[in-house]
């Protein structure tokens, strides 16, 4: 059976169907008047209207903090830190962007009781016969204490300041604080011997009752001299010795009088107790104590005296330490000398009765 074919039958292929895609397509007159969209939306209401391109903020311009400061159109001053950020077009949509910053909560400085560090161990003192200089520091920090050397906190400048004042003639490390006494005649100690984070939680009380060991500890090895690290420590020789604080006038660094001298023998009538005495060391009946010099506090708390300001002070130990050294050198090589000629002389009077 033939069927027949028409000419309307025949129709030509085309996408003039439901798609419509002609409405997908770029309009360059549309997009000048504003962000493309689908005639399709177009035509419904919206009760939302978008504001233009200019008045969008990108998230990192609206989390820029400004400076706080009274705008005049503001009579009530805000802070512009939560201020807000409009669009310069009249019809502008507000954008109120605020930013919170979580401080970082300030750790509370006051007294810790000796219990809070029980488990830290106690720092043993470098001091042998002989001292040129016996350093007095406050107590161990908890570097310190982990790490059983004195002065051990990266950010502490006593190891440092020795260096650069003269005291030491190279930089040393906390881990040589044992070799002291043997490599330079210094010692070390504490007024407070148990450890804690700051010297705020150390108390006055145990302080003051340091004093008296510390005078002991001079009595009995004798140093030249002692250097005070930190003016807190003075404050409590001070405050012991006369029962008051000290005065704003009466503080200084440096080299005290020698009426303040430290390890004198009033108390006992000049007389050393015979179990105190030490193997090695020279028992003057008239010594007159160890001279006294203030220095600052070496810990990277103390931030009252710039760096440049305490190695001023420190210079001045310094250069009386290279004096002395010196000294002690030049009389070691006359003693030397003398033993020398003493040995030489026997030896010719040996020869000269062999020869009789």
């Amino acid at each position: 059976m033939a069927s027949k074919i028409t000419d309307d039958s025949c129709q030509v292929s085309t996408f003039q169907g439901r798609l419509q895609l002609d409405s997908f397509m770029f309009n360059p007159d549309a997009a000048s008047g504003g962000p493309r969209r689908s005639p399709r939306l177009s035509t419904t209401s919206s009760t939302s209207v978008r504001p233009p391109a200019s008045s969008i903020i990108s998230p990192t311009r609206a989390i820029i903090k400004r400076k706080a400061s009274t705008r005049a159109d503001d009579p009530t001053g805000a802070d512009d830190d939560n201020g807000d950020i409009s669009s310069p077009s009249s019809s502008s949509t507000t954008i109120t962007t605020t930013t919170t910053r979580t401080k970082r909560p300030r750790q509370q400085s006051g007294y810790a009781p000796p219990s809070l560090y029980a488990h830290l161990p106690h720092l043993p003192d470098a001091i042998a016969p002989n001292l040129l200089i016996l350093f007095i520091g406050l107590n161990p920090g908890i570097q310190t204490a982990r790490t059983g050397h004195a002065y051990a906190h990266p950010t502490n400048l006593f190891w440092r300041l020795l260096h650069t004042s003269g005291v030491t003639p190279r930089l040393c490390s906390a881990a040589e604080d044992r070799q002291m006494p043997a490599l330079y005649s210094l010692g070390l100690t504490n007024i407070v011997s148990r450890p804690s984070r700051n010297g705020a939680e150390l108390s006055r009380a145990e302080m003051d009752a340091g004093v008296a060991v510390l005078e002991q500890k001079v009595r009995r090895w004798r140093p030249e001299a002692v250097c005070v690290v930190g003016k807190s420590i003075w404050e409590s020789l001070w405050r012991v010795r006369r029962g008051r604080a000290i005065r704003a006038g009466e503080f200084r660094y440096g080299w005290q009088d020698e009426g303040e001298n430290m390890g004198l023998l009033e108390e006992q009538g000049g007389v050393l107790e015979e179990e105190e005495r030490v193997e090695g060391v020279v028992y003057d009946a008239d010594w007159k104590g160890a001279r006294i010099f203030v220095a600052t506090s070496t810990s990277g708390l103390a931030a009252t005296l710039k760096p440049h300001e305490k190695e001023e002070i420190w210079k001045e130990l310094g250069e009386w330490t290279v004096k002395r050294r010196a000294e002690r050198a030049a009389a070691t090589a006359g003693i030397v000398t003398m033993e020398g000629a003493e040995d030489v002389g026997s030896m010719s009077l040996s020869v000269f009765s062999t020869v009789e």
